[in-house]
């Protein structure tokens, strides 16, 4: 773990009132996915932990929870539109929820992909249509526009997916406008603050992190072309990387570590590992490897003590982070979603399992799985691990259970 949390000091985000347990953005605080949860279950009971509350009704749509204080967070698509609901963290009841605008569907499913970014009193949530909002968090508009309609970027083919970045005082996304593809807006009042003038890729279903590399404040993402860098100062493009992507659906998070950072996508393609030098105020990209051992479709991937967890396709598999090497595959659940607390990943099957398995390169050590009601889609939103609790959404259905060791 020691690794992974020198990844977490080197990734820094703008300052979040929250606390330890608290999980404010797509992917957590710093948006490795590692949780810093301790104290929890290395065993699962035969039928799985105890369920502490369950909500229905939230909506349909993929995305994942922000949890911060007292609150969950969490987009849906309900009486065609796109909504943002908060339920009580306690009992899972329904404080409010608000009407985003039109909800789109589409043929791998309706509604929104995206998770809110909480930042202090404010909620920054994108719709799957482009329209990005920034509420309070009891719910009260501050200010909202659609960043395709005002900067010309086209919607893609499985809709908008991306969760807002907040770094400091901006909120960053993608357009995917020409001369627009990617923005920086400040993040009280909306107004442009840059355009990336020199990206003109669409869109992809990835969401930016940020890192400092070597000085050089540095915005990371997966366009519709590409794996990308844009210098945070200015917006100007400074690596574009293309084998790790595809022509089809770029998704996964990037991940950043000790001036390296990680790309895969699926569809026949594969990852690659990128190393980052800053010169005169611009970061350079080099490969250091590329592998078709992590062909990652949606389900992202985390690393822990230098080693990468994610599905090559179907297929759990755990790679040596400098390396490449493979350690070990496993089928597990099946293919799916997963996060990291603990010692352990928790990893959510596309078709309906929930498993726990040891975060190990000596090989696949399940320790426990349970079923979850089918919603006759795939099981794609991303579980979250917060203050003891394993948060578990399909579709319009959360299910919150006790995780901590008793």
């Amino acid at each position: 773990m020691k690794q992974a949390m020198m990844a977490v000091a080197t990734v820094v985000f703008s300052v979040i009132a929250i606390h330890a347990a608290d999980w404010p953005q797509w992917q957590g605080p710093d948006r490795t996915n590692l949780s810093k949860e301790t104290g929890l279950m290395k065993e699962w009971p035969s039928a799985g932990p105890p369920v502490i509350w369950s909500a229905s009704g939230i909506g349909g749509g993929y995305g994942s929870m922000a949890i911060v204080g007292e609150r969950v967070y969490l987009q849906g698509m309900r009486n065609g539109s796109s909504i943002v609901s908060a339920l009580n963290r306690a009992d899972g009841k329904a404080l409010w929820s608000k009407n985003l605008g039109r909800a789109f569907s589409n043929d791998q499913g309706d509604g929104p992909r995206g998770t809110p970014t909480v930042d202090g009193d404010r909620l920054y949530v994108l719709t799957e249509g482009g329209d990005l909002w920034c509420l309070k968090t009891d719910g009260g508009e501050v200010w909202h526009r659609n960043i395709l309609s005002d900067f010309g970027g086209p919607q893609i083919r499985w809709l908008i997916s991306e969760s807002p970045l907040v770094d400091g005082p901006h909120v960053v996304v993608t357009p995917g406008g020409r001369g627009a593809g990617m923005v920086k807006l400040d993040k009280m009042t909306g107004k442009t603050v840059w355009t990336a003038s020199d990206l003109s890729d669409p869109a992809g279903y990835s969401s930016i992190i940020a890192a400092d590399v070597q000085g050089v404040r540095t915005y990371m993402t997966f366009t519709a072309g590409a794996a990308v860098g844009v210098r945070a100062s200015d917006g100007k493009l400074m690596f574009r990387y293309r084998n790790a992507a595809n022509g089809t659906a770029n998704i996964t998070t990037p991940v950043f570590f000790d001036n390296k950072v990680f790309f895969t996508s699926a569809y026949d393609t594969g990852g690659a590992l990128l190393g980052l030098t800053a010169q005169n105020g611009t970061v350079n990209a080099s490969e250091i490897y590329f592998t078709r051992n992590m062909k990652n479709h949606h389900g992202g991937v985390v690393l822990v003590n230098g080693n990468l967890y994610g599905f090559n396709d179907s297929i759990l598999t755990c790679l040596d982070f400098a390396t490449g090497n493979v350690k070990w595959r496993d089928r597990s659940v099946g293919k799916g979603t997963l996060t990291y607390a603990d010692g352990n990943l928790y990893i959510q099957s596309e078709r309906n399992v929930v498993g726990l398995a040891e975060a190990s390169p000596d090989g696949y050590r399940e320790h426990g799985r349970f079923d979850i009601a089918d919603k006759g889609l795939p099981s794609w939103a991303h579980p979250v691990v917060s203050g003891g609790r394993l948060y578990v959404r399909n579709q319009d259905s959360l299910v919150v259970y006790d995780v901590k060791a008793k």
